[in-house]
């Protein structure tokens, strides 16, 4: 989840490369729809099968954030993990109803950012040179991550709470009604307060922060593959919220029927 402008770790698009590969001819092909969060992606896949007619969408979304920040910045060097998965999407009635609330505020952009490497501050000398930045003698340069994460919290039980409850006016729903809650994986601290604040049952909160770390936008679908693939048999109704770079939030409720997880892939 960057918020640099403009740069590219291929010269031409990494989807295109993953069309080649698949032999996917004749279809429409989005690249980079889920990088603010998983469930932005969704909602661009829901919105475009909707009004194009299209019944089934393949949504890839992948992170390595541990390649972003300092292995010498302990303020973010043991935080991420890296992962990435394939969801195939299908629209049918059956399915019911899905919500969304998408949102974002770019006057708080520079909390989670990478300064130096794209078009607006070009790679130089001076962007890959390692800096002490701290008073603790964290290390990084430009061209890597670095979070406010005070900042990022007080956003969060600020913004997300109140983002949820809306939700679930906008939707009609009671929160007793949705059988699970799957946060953005930013930390334990943060999703057991969330968790408190809107009043969820803990019981009904899936964490894994403990198993992969921080994986950034594939945080949400982990998630649901690693804690939920054999509730997720039955017919389940779940609400999904992520938060970060941007800053950017979203949350939706989403039905599960008939769902097929495949296993865990180690690499």
């Amino acid at each position: 989840m960057r918020s640099r402008c403009g740069r590219r770790a291929f010269r031409v698009s990494p989807i295109r490369c993953v069309g080649e590969r698949i032999m996917a001819t004749g279809v429409p092909e989005f690249r980079e729809v889920a990088w603010r969060a998983c469930v932005y992606g969704l909602s661009v896949v829901y919105a475009y099968m909707e009004k194009s007619g299209l019944k089934k969408a393949l949504l890839l979304n992948g992170e390595t954030r541990s390649k972003v920040y300092s292995a010498k910045d302990r303020m973010t060097a043991f935080i991420f993990g890296d992962a990435g998965i394939a969801a195939l999407i299908e629209r049918d009635e059956k399915y019911g109803e899905s919500y969304f609330s998408l949102n974002s505020d770019g006057s708080r952009e520079a909390l989670i950012k990478i300064n130096g490497g794209g078009y607006r501050t070009p790679s130089s000398m001076e962007t890959i040179k390692e800096k002490v930045v701290d008073e603790h003698g964290n290390i990084r340069s430009d061209e890597q991550g670095y979070m406010n994460g005070a900042d990022v919290f007080n956003f969060v039980i600020r913004e997300i709470p109140k983002d949820i409850k809306e939700m679930l006016k906008y939707s009609d729903k009671h929160k007793a009604e949705l059988d699970y809650y799957v946060f953005h994986q930013a930390n334990n601290y943060i999703n057991s307060y969330l968790g408190k604040k809107v009043k969820f049952d803990k019981d009904k909160i899936p964490s894994t922060i403990c198993k992969f770390g921080n994986t950034s936008s594939v945080s949400i679908p982990l998630t649901i593959i690693s804690e939920l693939k054999d509730s997720l048999k039955e017919e389940k109704e779940l609400l999904l919220c992520g938060f970060g770079v941007g800053l950017s939030w979203a949350t939706s409720i989403i039905k599960f029927k008939g769902t097929h997880i495949s296993d865990i892939v180690e690499i």
